[in-house]
């Protein structure tokens, strides 16, 4: 099959790509800076089949994706900082990348008959109760900026297209990009002790393993819904954090906090984003490890990328709530 890649410069798009040269399949990358720059299994990559791409250009997105004539897109390009999207100058930006990228690019899907994979967010939901929230649910009701436009861009996806995978993953942590366990790492590092929210519910999602599952749903034709995240059970970031620490060897005081005691972040977040994910299974799809298990891996990855000093991909918009 033949593939086209956005956000490729990030955590997800850069594993998405390195998953598909391990499959021998033909993919394109694309993202908005002039040249890729990446690393795969601890080595600089710049070779890849590479565009630059501004997905809110609808005739760029139609000519470059014409031009492909790809069997497949994953979507995996967003606006993702999640506080600064709440700024009044920022949201145009953010709509015009989550909610108009995703139609331009979905319009060109539809006139080529390709299938295509849009990555979203338990952020499209209020986080309420305590039930996981399940694919097929429509109850939606986003609580900032950021949960809004990516709902829009799921909105689009179905109502243009037929041939689609809309995959709802959370916490989102790769080795090419910034994420909250580098946070965790480099406070753990210089502090006694950490303030975590522990009233904040969910499950973390490793790009590494997400991008697998993503192959194995395009090289089928099961669409709809789905949400995907590691598994392991439903943790708090306190929890996640003291599990980081407790793998990397740190010694550092983890201390439970509520959302309004931490008071810190500009966008509401949810409380609740438990994501059901047996329809997985039920499609016949593998579920992806144990978030513990990725974890180990993904720390595994991250000390040998810092003693070889490698310089990592720059997805400076990347923040935990993806």
């Amino acid at each position: 099959m033949k593939f086209f890649i956005t956000g490729v410069g990030g955590q997800l798009g850069y594993d998405v790509m390195n998953e598909l040269v391990k499959r021998g399949h033909e993919g394109v990358g694309s993202d908005i800076a002039p040249e890729y720059n990446g690393i795969m299994d601890g080595t600089p990559v710049t070779t890849m089949p590479y565009v630059s791409l501004d997905i809110t250009d609808a005739q760029a997105v139609e000519k470059i994706i014409e031009e492909i004539k790809p069997d497949a897109v994953i979507h995996c390009a967003a606006w993702t900082a999640v506080d600064l999207a709440e700024d009044d100058d920022k949201i145009e930006m953010v709509r015009a990348i989550n909610a108009d990228g995703t139609q331009n690019i979905a319009n060109v899907c539809k006139k080529l008959g390709c299938k295509m994979t849009y990555i979203s967010t338990d952020y499209v939901f209020d986080g309420q109760g305590t039930k996981p929230w399940q694919p097929d649910c429509t109850d939606y009701n986003p609580l900032n900026v950021y949960g809004q436009t990516k709902l829009q861009g799921e909105l689009a996806v179905r109502a243009t297209l037929e041939k689609y995978f809309i995959v709802r993953i959370a916490w989102v942590f790769g080795i090419n990009g910034k994420n909250f366990i580098q946070t965790m790492l480099r406070v753990g590092k210089t502090h006694e002790a950490v303030r975590v929210v522990n009233d904040q519910i969910g499950t973390p999602t490793y790009t590494h393993d997400l991008a697998r599952l993503l192959i194995d749903m395009n090289e089928t034709d099961k669409y709809g819904y789905y949400h995907a995240t590691n598994e392991g059970g439903y943790i708090s970031w306190y929890d996640f954090t003291r599990e980081i620490y407790r793998q990397a060897g740190l010694k550092t005081e983890v201390i439970p906090v509520t959302t309004e005691e931490y008071g810190l972040s500009k966008a509401v977040r949810p409380f609740n984003s438990r994501l059901d994910k047996k329809k997985l299974v039920e499609a016949g799809f593998e579920p992806l490890p144990t978030w513990q298990d990725a974890l180990n891996r993904y720390l595994t990855s991250y000390k040998s990328l810092q003693e070889q000093g490698d310089t990592y991909g720059s997805d400076s918009s990347n923040k935990m709530s993806d």
